[in-house]
């Protein structure tokens, strides 16, 4: 075996080399500057690179659940949530709260949507069976089927035939998408893929993490509202969306709680949410329930700026929800349009690979309700320039199909 050397107080040769490797990739395809370095916020500033869709992020219920929950229990047994066997401990009653209002039997809370999707798929997926997965469904999930072991089976994006033809092909499986797809605010055709799914014997699992809180009656989110809970197996959330929470959700069947908890390695070797975050996440929820006017608020202001950009050009597509991708093509192009944003004092997130394709960079603009019309005008405004200033006949366009 060959020999590595270390200097003395510094890494061994091998992890040098990687950290070099980083370091010209900045240098040669980056100019030097790491592109993800950028303004800080101002006042006045239109942040839009928050998941913060109801804009209750400091809102007074919520903020003051969580002083006194800290008040009372300080931070609570630092322990995994596996020891927690309780029913009416306050973790397991919010459990309960959320899965009621997505229409599961079940529910469990996970440290994050990371957490979440990784622990489901290693708990749900196998070596054999294959998991039918939309191509740009959230990096979670692809990473959750490949720590099982399982056959990744990548379907185009929304394309129900090309999801037919391969359960066809490779027999009844798991099916995953999103309701919402994170990157560009696509809308899954939700009742088509479950009919799918159910008719074929395959399990369905949604990721809701970008619809919980925003779309359905209360903003039980799509499953819930379209009438699909009998159907979908297993919904996830990320709490920290709409919710404002640190925290992931998953929504089960009943019995899988107790099996999630003895299969699942993030649940086993993870701590158990704190009481303030248990404490925030029942707030939250109390204020989500009753803010109709909020979603109706960020659901029409959606369908003005996604209709407005269209309308100037932009690849954006008029039937997409809040979450609105201006892609560019290279990482430098899409840092380019970031700047010129942030100069304007707009504040969106770059996405380039592994959250994009190759050559498949973007500006992410997070809508929120929380927006004026002023806020919104400018928005227009400034979107309106940069497509006379920038030349945006070269950007390939959100709405192709991914491959």
């Amino acid at each position: 075996m060959e020999d590595q050397s270390r200097v003395v107080g510094g890494l061994p040769d091998f992890m040098e080399q990687r950290l070099a490797r980083f370091q010209n990739f900045v240098i040669s395809e980056w100019g030097g500057r790491h592109i993800f370095r950028s303004q800080p916020f101002t006042p006045g500033d239109l942040v839009l690179c928050t998941n913060d869709y109801l804009s209750i992020s400091n809102n007074k219920d919520i903020v003051d659940a969580q002083c006194a929950s800290l008040r009372e229990h300080g931070a609570g047994l630092m322990m995994s949530s596996l020891f927690n066997q309780d029913p009416n401990d306050a973790l397991r009653r919010v459990e309960q709260t959320l899965a009621d209002a997505v229409g599961a039997a079940e529910g469990v809370l996970t440290q994050s949507g990371y957490c979440a999707n990784i622990g489901l798929m290693q708990a749900i997926a196998c070596p054999g069976r294959p998991v039918y997965i939309d191509v740009i469904a959230h990096a979670s999930l692809h990473a959750g089927i490949r720590f099982a072991g399982a056959t990744t089976v990548l379907f185009r994006h929304n394309d129900i035939s090309d999801l037919s033809a391969k359960i066809s092909k490779d027999g009844a499986g798991i099916v995953v998408i999103d309701s919402i797809y994170s990157t560009n605010g696509s809308l899954a055709p939700m009742r088509d893929i479950v009919d799918l799914a159910h008719n074929r014997g395959c399990l369905m699992v949604v990721d809701e993490s970008h619809s919980f809180g925003t779309h359905g009656l209360h903003g039980r989110g799509l499953v819930a509202g379209l009438g699909l809970a009998g159907k979908v197996d297993f919904v996830t959330v990320s709490l920290a969306k709409a919710y404002c929470s640190r925290a992931g959700f998953i929504a089960c069947p009943r019995g899988f709680r107790d099996y999630f908890g003895f299969e699942s390695l993030p649940a086993i070797f993870s701590s158990s949410l704190l009481p303030h975050d248990v404490a925030g996440i029942r707030a939250a929820h109390e204020v989500v329930i009753g803010e109709e006017r909020r979603r109706d608020r960020l659901h029409s202001l959606t369908r003005y700026i996604r209709c407005g950009l269209a309308s100037m050009g932009y690849p954006v597509g008029t039937d997409g929800e809040q979450i609105v991708a201006l892609e560019v093509g290279s990482d430098l192009r899409a840092a380019e349009v970031r700047d010129i944003l942030e100069d304007h004092g707009i504040f969106g997130s770059l996405f380039t690979p592994p959250a994009t394709s190759k050559g498949r960079s973007l500006v992410r603009l997070s809508l929120h309700a929380g927006l004026s019309d002023c806020d919104v005008d400018r928005l227009m405004t400034t979107l309106r320039n940069l497509r006379v200033a920038v030349r945006l006949s070269t950007w390939s366009g959100v709405v192709r199909t991914h491959h």
